[in-house]
């Protein structure tokens, strides 16, 4: 990855803190975009100048737009984008759900992986190349109790994500999604205290540490990814794993 220069989105903590950590080791230029500046700018000063720290609230497409030209115009390219932003919260059965909190999980998980994928395509379509990988998750393909916005959200930026193959694979662009599984992250902690469903009964033991979807979206930027351009890769799948390396 040397040279190359990475967006992440939801880049403040978890996967997209530990992908950014991983993608700097490579040898990337990492642009990291979160709402929460402090931990941001923390996680800058220990990359160091390879990183950009970039406030922006990945549900407003005027901020989107305005942190990958920034990006461009510190890096000179834009090589991956890496649409991870999420949220979850408020957990709440569908009859019972708040429709502007509902509406504003839509905004954060759908939304703003368009806005990404909208403001970054030009750019990469005009370079001739480009990867566009998106967080997906076992709830983009069967219901959750009590997670209604999140599993719409996560099927439809699924179908984004091939949209995006469908689209541009001649123009170059290399299009995935990864679903990680359960991953030990605050979003596994604010499940958890829901009390609902049975994810939120599982044990901090099962899930997997966030550097194991990071080292996946970084063998997923390589050639050996390929043949899984226009699909959804599944760290569940052990055959996957033993590809990526990850035990």
């Amino acid at each position: 990855m040397e040279g190359q220069t990475i967006l992440i989105t939801g880049a403040s903590r978890g996967i997209g803190a530990s992908a950014a950590q991983t993608f700097a080791r490579a040898g990337a230029n990492v642009a990291m975009l979160a709402r929460n500046q402090h931990a941001l700018a923390a996680l800058a000063a220990e990359i160091g100048d390879q990183a950009l720290p970039i406030s922006c609230d990945v549900s407003r497409f005027d901020e989107v737009e305005a942190a990958i030209a920034k990006t461009v115009d510190r890096f000179g390219r834009l090589d991956v984008l890496i649409g991870n932003a999420g949220a979850i919260e408020p957990i709440s059965h569908l009859s019972r759900a708040d429709p502007a909190d509902w509406g504003h999980v839509i905004d954060i998980n759908l939304k703003g992986v368009f806005y990404g994928m909208r403001a970054a395509l030009p750019t990469m379509i005009a370079a001739g190349a480009g990867t566009v990988l998106t967080i997906s998750s076992g709830a983009a393909h069967g219901p959750v109790e009590a997670w209604s916005h999140y599993c719409a959200s996560k099927a439809a930026a699924a179908m984004l994500t091939q949209c995006v193959d469908k689209e541009n694979a001649s123009d170059g662009i290399r299009a995935m999604g990864l679903s990680p599984g359960t991953v030990a992250t605050q979003m596994q902690r604010e499940i958890k205290a829901s009390g609902i469903n049975p994810v939120s009964q599982l044990d901090w033991s099962d899930h997997i540490p966030p550097d194991w979807p990071a080292r996946a979206l970084l063998w997923m930027c390589s050639p050996d990814a390929d043949e899984f351009c226009g699909q959804e890769i599944s760290l569940r799948d052990e055959g996957i794993r033993q590809r990526i390396g990850l035990s």
